[in-house]
């Protein structure tokens, strides 16, 4: 698997089964944000003060959820828990989507705060496969202010460095910190445009014209 695509939870259904659909014969393996399942434990959090443990594992079990409805609504997906099925799904010429409690029951790496969300465990999984790491979300990328504020600007390409300085933006507040320790880099792209995401997976002319952000590690 070339890529690993992280589906956020801000676009499932809908765009999330388009963007799936779009991928057909692509070599990505696909995780899925938690989504609204997420943010109401989130909430909850809030006015309970959950463990870190039970919060952090919680949020995990609803990537499975996502995850799980997601493939089955898409005919060219299947649902895996391990990343060796995963590889045979590939084989025969259907998309993974990785539900990754159990993988990350027993393989533990992350801190569990909610600095840590799907997006830095996605990229745990891209290292464990050698892949590139491809965010797929509501907005068309990083930009310099909050997306939804008149004079916000797109950024196409950035340093995990300096976003540290950025606060709070449309990946998750550990992930800066995991592509600099690593030095990898990934992108950040609007999953309600599949042809954005086929268009940097494939290398192809229309990259020049795609909106994205690339967040460098260094």
């Amino acid at each position: 698997m070339d890529w690993v695509v992280k589906v956020g939870g801000s676009i499932f259904p809908h765009h999330a089964k388009n963007l799936v659909e779009g991928l057909d014969g692509e070599n990505v393996i696909i995780i899925c944000g938690g989504g609204n399942f997420a943010n109401q434990i989130r909430k909850y959090d809030a006015e309970f003060s959950f463990s870190d443990n039970a919060a952090h594992e919680s949020a995990i079990l609803c990537m499975d959820i996502t995850g799980r409805l997601l493939a089955d609504i898409c005919n060219n997906a299947e649902a895996v828990y391990d990343l060796k099925t995963a590889k045979r799904i590939v084989k025969k010429g259907k998309i993974p989507i990785l539900l990754p409690s159990r993988l990350l029951h027993y393989m533990d790496p992350l801190e569990h705060s909610w600095n840590v969300t799907s997006d830095s465990i996605s990229f745990y999984i891209s290292q464990l496969i050698q892949a590139k790491l491809l965010i797929a979300t509501d907005v068309d990328g990083i930009y310099t202010r909050k997306p939804s504020a008149k004079d916000a600007i797109l950024i196409h390409e950035i340093s995990a460095k300096k976003l540290l300085s950025f606060g709070e933006t449309s990946i998750d507040a550990a992930l800066s910190e995991l592509l600099l320790q690593f030095g990898s880099n990934c992108y950040v792209v609007n999953g309600k445009y599949p042809e954005r995401i086929l268009s940097l997976i494939r290398e192809n002319a229309d990259i020049k014209n795609t909106l994205y952000t690339l967040v460098r590690g260094d």
